[in-house]
């Protein structure tokens, strides 16, 4: 297995991580801002065997992938400084959707998913905000998020950012906890320290994850795991 995470995740998780297969500790700097500077979810969109790499992610991170025989395409635009530069590859995609600001989207998303559905969505950092499941449904953190959705066809559960921690910022994305793979759910935190933590273990033990907690502590927004076979 290969996780791609913040190289500012908790030394314990990265530990565990390392127990679990190789991890590849991701940092980039003068790209964009400090606060998700190391955020995978900003340079890559990523849904089954299909995956987008920004054009300036650092060569090092796109040589691991190549020895790893990972295939990629590079996008179009390069991540940039502010937003909406900063979320052009923010997508949330699961098999049969792609959730997007679809007005800042990067060309080759459209392309690469071009067999699903685009749901439009106000909010940029789609994937930060929201987690596809393999059951076909969403989680989010995002109230504006759920509201828009929760009267169309997609299934979607709501839970406070309230306790998710973003170094920098009040609150942190759910998105940007975890990573689902397969049938494990892989937490950056443990559920005890996150207020609605009994339902948000429920949610995803019904949708078919074992739970893996990699420290115990407050859920850390670190953009997201991203994880490889």
């Amino acid at each position: 297995m290969l996780f791609v995470g913040d190289a500012r995740i908790p030394e314990i998780a990265k530990e565990k991580l390392a127990r679990l297969g190789t991890f590849v500790p991701f940092q980039t700097s003068g790209i964009t801002y400090e606060a998700i500077s190391g955020h995978p979810d900003i340079f890559f969109c990523y849904s089954g065997d299909l995956l987008v790499a920004a054009p300036n992610t650092p060569a090092k991170y796109l040589q691991i992938l190549k020895e790893h025989n990972i295939h990629f395409e590079k996008g179009t635009l390069p991540v940039g400084s502010k937003y909406p530069e900063t979320a052009r590859y923010n997508a949330s995609v699961s098999d049969d959707y792609l959730i997007h600001n679809i007005h800042i989207s990067d060309e080759s998303l459209k392309r690469v998913f071009n067999n699903r559905m685009r749901i439009f969505i106000s909010q940029g950092y789609a994937r930060c905000s929201m987690v596809p499941m393999k059951n076909g449904a969403f989680i989010t953190s995002d109230a504006g998020i759920y509201r828009t959705l929760k009267n169309t066809e997609v299934k979607i559960d709501y839970f406070s950012p309230k306790g998710i921690l973003l170094p920098g910022f009040k609150y942190g994305f759910l998105g940007g906890t975890m990573g689902l793979f397969e049938d494990k759910a892989y937490l950056l935190g443990a559920l005890k320290f996150y207020p609605e933590g009994d339902t948000l273990g429920e949610v995803l033990t019904k949708a078919g994850y074992e739970i893996i907690e990699l420290y115990q502590g407050l859920l850390f927004d670190g953009g997201s795991l991203m994880i490889f076979p």
